[in-house]
């Protein structure tokens, strides 16, 4: 059994690959169409196998299976393998170290492959202090928990937030915007709302940190911040930096 699998069985990890099985027909033909005459070679890793047959599959039904993009398994806590794959014009980590176990050490192995003059692009949850630390809890929680408690916990633990957007939709009398925001969601997300739940819930391990901590973290290490765009919410702050 792999080290990846072992951690999951043990409650250590949230199997996000295998939840995001359903969205390879999300993207569009434009898109498809920017990416290839806006890239010469790409080179995409990750440690969950799933995540790593999920973007085989992509790059084969919409990329003809393209020898420029390479796609394996690997570990952002693996200082030895970032340097073996050399520098980058641009190193993309949106949304992921945060999930590691140990997002520092992630964060600073990310800028091991940025050429000078390259551009880091970086998404790490906002620290919300005691709401991140209950939220911590209940991921650790979910994915501690037998299969059959998952799903009513779940419920449980987003039960104040949907109350929340209910109260509102009710309050404005626009009801159907709550509704919507369930028979719609799949189209700006590219899941269901339910899978996104899931995948909020049960996203495991979960760290966060505050916008000034990961600008000062890489101007240390020789980045200069090029833009920053921050969220007062649950969601992720995000960066792009630039390496001297």
């Amino acid at each position: 059994m792999s080290t990846h699998a072992i951690e999951i069985a043990h409650g250590e990890r949230f199997e996000f690959g295998k939840n995001w099985s359903r969205f390879l027909d999300v993207l569009d033909d434009a898109r498809i169409a920017r990416a290839e005459e806006s890239l010469e070679q790409i080179h995409s890793f990750d440690y969950d196998p799933h995540s790593v047959a999920c973007t085989k599959e992509l790059r084969r039904r919409y990329f003809n299976n393209d020898s420029d993009w390479l796609i394996e398994e690997g570990s952002a806590l693996d200082p030895d393998y970032l340097k073996s794959l050399g520098t980058f014009d641009v190193v993309y980590s949106w949304g992921v170290l945060h999930h590691t176990g140990d997002m520092w050490r992630a964060l600073d192995n990310a800028q091991l492959a940025v050429k000078a003059g390259g551009k880091l692009f970086i998404a790490i949850y906002n620290d919300q202090g005691s709401k991140s630390a209950r939220w911590k809890w209940a991921k650790k929680t979910y994915n501690d928990l037998p299969p059959f408690l998952k799903t009513p916990f779940a419920v449980a633990a987003m039960a104040p937030e949907e109350t929340k957007a209910i109260l509102r939709s009710l309050l404005s009398l626009r009801p159907r915007d709550y509704l919507h925001s369930w028979t719609s969601y799949d189209q700006n997300r590219g899941m269901s709302r339910w899978r996104d739940i899931i995948d909020w819930v049960g996203g495991y391990p979960f760290e966060v940190a505050k916008p000034d901590e990961i600008f000062n973290f890489y101007r240390g290490r020789g980045f200069q911040l090029t833009r920053m765009t921050c969220t007062r919410g649950l969601g992720c702050n995000e960066f792009v930096f630039t390496k001297s």
